[in-house]
C-alpha cells in the first residue's frame, strides 16, 4: 500500500529522508479514532521529528504538542500549535525557557524536580503569573526497553518519587502562583511488551490515591508516550499497535469524574513514515565479508550507534543473487555500521539503499561530525505533483 517511488529517488542526491505523508495521515487517523472513541487528548512529542510539514499534518489532525526545551516550545508557536495545548517537560529548564513558557500561557509544565517547582514558582511571582504544574512521577517500572530510553525506574534521572510528595505538595499549596494540575508519567521509549502498560495504569491509581487521601484531585492524568513500532517488518506493519494500546489503557485506568487523560506520542507516529535513502559508494572485500560502503552514516542516523538500534535495510534496486554483506556508512568511527552479516540482493556500487522506520529520532538527531552535509528531506506530497 505504501510503495517508496524508486524512480523518482534515481535522479535525488542522496542520502536524504523520505516521508511518506499519506502513512502519516493515515497514523493520525487511526490514533485520533482511539482519541475520539475515549476522549483523550494527545500531544506530539516534538522532539521525536520536528519537520515543518510533518508538525502541520498533526497540528491538522488536532494535537497539542509535548515539548523538551524552550526552542521546541517557540517552534511549536511558531508553527501555528496553540499555547494551551502545549505541555513542557525536562529536567534541566533554563530560567530564561521557563519565563518565556510563562509568557507565552502554555498548558502545563512537567515539572521534574521540588528544586524545579520552586524557581518556576518565583519565576512566575516576579512575573505575576500562575503556573500551571503537573508532576512527572518516578513510578519504578522497568519498561523492559534498552537502558539508554529507559526513564521510569528509581534509578532514572527522571521524575519525581513517591517518597517526595509531601515536600512537593507544601510547596505547591503554600504558592499563590503555582497550580498542580497533573501527574505525568513517561516510564519509556520503544516498548513492545504492552502488559508494562496495564502496570502503568495500576500504578497510576495507586499514586492518585495519596492525592486523594490529601483532598486533591488532579484534573489532567498524562501517560506520556512510549508505544513501539515494528522494526523487523515496517512493511508487514506500518501503523502500531494502537488498539491493543488503548484497551488496556481504557480497561485498567480508573478516571474520575473531571479528569482528562493526555498522552504523548512520538516515535509511534512517525517512525515509519521516514525512511533514510542512501547510495552504495563501494563494495569491499574484507576477511570473509563484504563491506556495502554506504554514503549514508551516523551523522544522518545516529540511533544503531548510540543505542544498537536495528533498522530494516532493503536494496530497492537490486534483483540478484543474495549474499552477505556488512552495511557501513562513510564515517571515521567503528561504531559506524547499519547492520552486519545481513542478506541483500547482490549489491553493487550506485545501488539505492532503503533504511526503514527512519521518521523518529532520525533527522531530527542529525550532525555535522565530519563536517559532513545534513541530510535533506523530500516528502510524498511533492515528489506527485
Amino acid at each position: 500500500m505504501y510503495t517508496l517511488p524508486i524512480e523518482a529517488f534515481k535522479s535525488i542526491e542522496t542520502p536524504f529522508y523520505y516521508y511518506d505523508m499519506d502513512l502519516l495521515r493515515d497514523t493520525l487517523n487511526v490514533y485520533n479514532s482511539h482519541l475520539n472513541k475515549h476522549n483523550y487528548v494527545a500531544h506530539y512529542a516534538v522532539k521525536a521529528n520536528a519537520e515543518k510539514p510533518i508538525l502541520d499534518e498533526i497540528r491538522k489532525a488536532g494535537f497539542g504538542v509535548d515539548c523538551v526545551s524552550g526552542n521546541e516550545v517557540k517552534l511549536a508557536i511558531k508553527y501555528g500549535f496553540s499555547p494551551d495545548k502545549i505541555v513542557y517537560a525536562g529536567v534541566g529548564k533554563s530560567d530564561k525557557e521557563i519565563k518565556a513558557a510563562l509568557k507565552a500561557g502554555i498548558y502545563a509544565f512537567n515539572c521534574e524536580s521540588v528544586e524545579e517547582i520552586k524557581v518556576i514558582g518565583e519565576l512566575a511571582k516576579a512575573m505575576g503569573k500562575v503556573a500551571h504544574i503537573s508532576i512527572r512521577v518516578n513510578p519504578d517500572i522497568d519498561a523492559h526497553t534498552h537502558k539508554y530510553i529507559s526513564t521510569g525506574k528509581k534509578e532514572d534521572k527522571f521524575g519525581i518519587s513517591p517518597w517526595m510528595f509531601e515536600d512537593v505538595l507544601n510547596v505547591i499549596q503554600t504558592s499563590d502562583h503555582l497550580e498542580l494540575i497533573g501527574l505525568h508519567f513517561h516510564i519509556g521509549s520503544q516498548i513492545t511488551e504492552l502488559g508494562v502498560f496495564k502496570t502503568l495504569c495500576q500504578r497510576v491509581e495507586d499514586l492518585q490515591k495519596w492525592f486523594l487521601d490529601r483532598g486533591v484531585l488532579v484534573e489532567s492524568l498524562d501517560l506520556g508516550g512510549g508505544l513501539g513500532v515494528d522494526y523487523v517488518d515496517p512493511v508487514g506493519n506500518p501503523i502500531a499497535k494502537f488498539d491493543e494500546y488503548f484497551d488496556i489503557i481504557s480497561k485498567n485506568l480508573i478516571v474520575r469524574p473531571g479528569q482528562s487523560v493526555h498522552f504523548e506520542p512520538g516515535r509511534a507516529i512517525v517512525a515509519q513514515c521516514g525512511t533514510l535513502i542512501s547510495r552504495v559508494l563501494y563494495v569491499k572485500k574484507g576477511e570473509g565479508i563484504k563491506f556495502a560502503i554506504l554514503d549514508a552514516g551516523m551523522n544522518d542516523l545516529i540511533r544503531p550507534a548510540l543505542y544498537h538500534a536495528h533498522h530494516k535495510i532493503d536494496n530497492l534496486t537490486s534483483t540478484g543473487r543474495r549474499l552477505k554483506y556488512d552495511v557501513v556508512g562513510p564515517v571515521c568511527e567503528s561504531s559506524d555500521f547499519w547492520d552486519k552479516k545481513i542478506v541483500l540482493p547482490e549489491t553493487s556500487r550506485g545501488d539505492l539503499i532503503a533504511i526503514r522506520s527512519a521518521g523518529a529520532y532520525g533527522q531530527v538527531m542529525g550532525m555535522r561530525y565530519n563536517q559532513r552535509d545534513l541530510a535533506k528531506a523530500y516528502y510524498s506530497d511533492d515528489l506527485k505533483k
